[in-house]
């Protein structure tokens, strides 16, 4: 006896609507997975605009907004600290400068908000003959930071420290470096130094260059090095 399997035109259509559900998934997925790498492929290397929104998950509890003025002007340091960080071609006046260490991979901390900077505190402090260390944002997701336009700063551009006692540091540029990713570490002992042996320095840091997306960084980092002048 042979047994005959019957299949109603209704099943047929079920199972040809299936096939072709199935195939529109497989196709929709291949060409998002196509797509993406292909984004990514042609953002490699390009620079990033500080305003577009998806951020790398590091800035996103970025602080954006200024801090009001009253804030500001309240904020107070021991005296022989860092207290404000004026850059009057950059239209910087009076950044809050905060107290930082170093981060659990190593490598400095930045103030939540990209309008501070963060004064490394290992580094010298104002008037101890040694170099200070500052780094601070070049931008968030959807703002540019304090150190945007540091890579505009020229050789005989100011640079002022206000001290916790509120004695000014007028320092005047030197050299501002844009290095690769790849070399910065190596950079960061030049860093630490004075460009004039012997004389009191602050090195300003920050990220510039082009966007790695597959990275989620900049890659390089802009270094300004400048020497102490005059005190008031």
């Amino acid at each position: 006896m042979s047994l005959k399997i019957s299949t109603s035109p209704k099943q047929i259509i079920k199972y040809i609507l299936l096939v072709l559900l199935c195939v529109f998934v497989l196709v929709f997925f291949i060409k998002v997975a196509t797509f993406e790498a292909d984004y990514y492929s042609k953002m490699e290397g390009s620079e990033r605009d500080s305003t577009i929104a998806n951020a790398p998950s590091e800035q996103e509890e970025l602080i954006e907004d200024e801090p009001p003025k009253e804030e500001v002007r309240q904020y107070t340091v021991t005296p022989d600290r860092p207290r404000y960080l004026t850059i009057p071609k950059l239209d910087i006046y009076n950044a809050r400068v905060l107290a930082m260490g170093v981060g659990s991979d190593g490598a400095l901390s930045t103030p939540r908000n990209i309008h501070d900077v963060g004064w490394y505190v290992d580094s010298g402090k104002p008037g101890s003959g040694k170099t200070l260390v500052i780094d601070g944002h070049n931008g968030g997701p959807r703002k540019y930071g304090v150190f945007k336009g540091l890579p505009r700063l020229a050789e005989g551009d100011i640079i002022i420290i206000e001290r916790g006692d509120g004695v000014s540091f007028n320092y005047e540029v030197r050299e501002n470096n844009e290095i690769p990713l790849s070399e910065a570490n190596r950079y960061m002992s030049t860093a630490m130094r004075s460009p004039e042996p012997g004389v009191e320095s602050v090195t300003l840091i920050t990220c510039t260059g082009e966007w790695s997306e597959s990275r989620g960084t900049f890659l390089s980092r802009q270094f300004t090095r400048a020497v102490l002048v005059s005190t008031n």
